[in-house]
């Protein structure tokens, strides 16, 4: 005898799924302007790809370009090359 098949998975928790939302707003943010607001939001977004079962990559994408941008920054303040100090 057969059994029958087991039953389909649950659907994921009800709610709004920012995943991506947060992984391109952490992406633009790390590389333009903010290297902390693109480690938060690529927090938010590995947290949210962690909650709904999606793939966290832009999450972590966004938390890489933040980090190198602030390590740019430093290097770049240290060496007095920072170009929006007016160094007159």
């Amino acid at each position: 005898m057969n059994a029958p098949y087991p039953p389909p998975p649950p659907p994921p928790a009800a709610g709004r799924d920012r995943t991506t939302l947060w992984g391109v707003l952490g992406i633009v943010l790390g590389l333009i302007c903010c290297g902390v607001l693109g480690i938060v939001f690529g927090y938010l977004s590995v947290r949210d790809a962690k909650r709904y079962g999606q793939s966290p990559v832009l999450g972590y994408l966004a938390i890489a370009f933040g980090v190198i941008n602030i390590i740019g920054s430093l290097i770049l303040r240290a060496n007095g090359n920072y170009p929006f100090w007016n160094n007159d």
